[in-house]
């Protein structure tokens, strides 16, 4: 198992409360869902550098109208998005393995007006990715590395951990870069259309993560795959702290050991600095999350890590 123990404690305990609470309220269901849907196809699109903002991509979403100043590629690329996110959400509710036929019915969605000659279709000649040196497969291995990736994710299905399957199968995906054009976003479908089959939210890799997001890629390229592992777990614990947050009655405010509060504020009292949280929040050792830019975390939190350590 690649996941930090302590992460993957969290998020076993999380998807638990989670589960208890379904079947959730319709009304928190589909406010979840409108923000999720914003949020994915921004931060998707803009990993991939789309110059849409977050509320331009709100306004598209929501009246269909097209942007001044901005490409008709930049707005097919949002309708298209959420349109092979619908298409995620109908294959997750499937019980049939997901293969490599999904995943080229994902990227024809993805591609779809803006390359409708290769939307669908593996690459037929070879690709370089700009800013790494790896380099991906030849396009004539393409088709039999793609059913080499359908036969591992049948294999691994029950055997694997979702969330490190999820990873796993995102990180082969991008490696064998089947497409032209469209691979991140499509791999990064996928790995949310596993997350989904096993009950979990969809995990969204935020913008301003997109450096180290790149980073942990690199690093799953030379054969070290744990960070990526690490790195779309704290994502899906992200979104599982979402639900909750939506789905569960709260009936009176917390309380101080249950406030999420700044880092600076919970190094106070304790045997740690503001720095040495920032890094535990970071690798996924202490329970917290990103509010914007800042890091924030409860003292319930930082105490339930002190005890794993013994630290006094």
């Amino acid at each position: 198992m690649m996941i930090e123990q302590r992460l993957l404690t969290r998020i076993e305990k999380k998807k638990a409360q989670l589960d208890l609470l379904r079947p959730f309220p319709a009304a928190s269901v589909a406010r979840l869902r409108d923000q999720l849907m914003v949020e994915w196809v921004y931060n998707s699109n803009a990993i991939e550098g789309s110059t849409i903002t977050l509320q331009e991509t709100r306004l598209i979403l929501e009246t269909g109208l097209t942007i001044g100043g901005k490409s008709l590629r930049e707005h097919f690329e949002v309708i298209n998005h959420r349109d092979a996110i619908g298409c995620v959400e109908n294959l997750a509710r499937s019980t049939e393995p997901v293969t490599p036929f999904h995943v080229r019915q994902i990227h024809q969605l993805v591609l779809s007006r803006i390359d409708d000659e290769n939307a669908g279709r593996y690459r037929e000649t070879q690709v370089r990715i700009a800013g790494t040196a790896f380099i991906p497969p030849e396009s004539w291995q393409v088709p039999a590395l793609m059913m080499e990736w359908g036969e591992w994710l049948a294999a691994e299905e029950k055997a694997s951990h979702p969330v490190e399957l999820a990873a796993l199968a995102h990180h082969r995906l991008v490696a064998i870069h089947p497409f032209i054009d469209g691979n991140g976003r499509t791999a990064r479908l996928v790995m949310n259309l596993i997350l989904m089959r096993a009950g979990y939210p969809p995990a969204v890799i935020q913008r301003i993560n997109r450096r180290q997001y790149y980073q942990v890629l690199h690093q799953a390229d030379a054969g070290k795959p744990a960070a990526l592992v690490n790195f779309i777990g704290r994502a899906v614990e992200s979104s599982l702290n979402l639900y909750l947050e939506a789905c569960r009655p709260v009936l009176a405010a917390p309380g101080p050991e249950e406030e999420w509060i700044s880092l600076q504020e919970a190094a106070e009292g304790t045997p740690y600095s503001q720095e040495y949280l920032s890094l535990l929040a970071r690798t996924g050792k202490l329970d917290a999350a990103k509010r914007g830019r800042v890091w924030t975390t409860t003292r319930k939190a930082v105490e339930a890590y002190r005890k794993t350590t013994g630290k006094s």
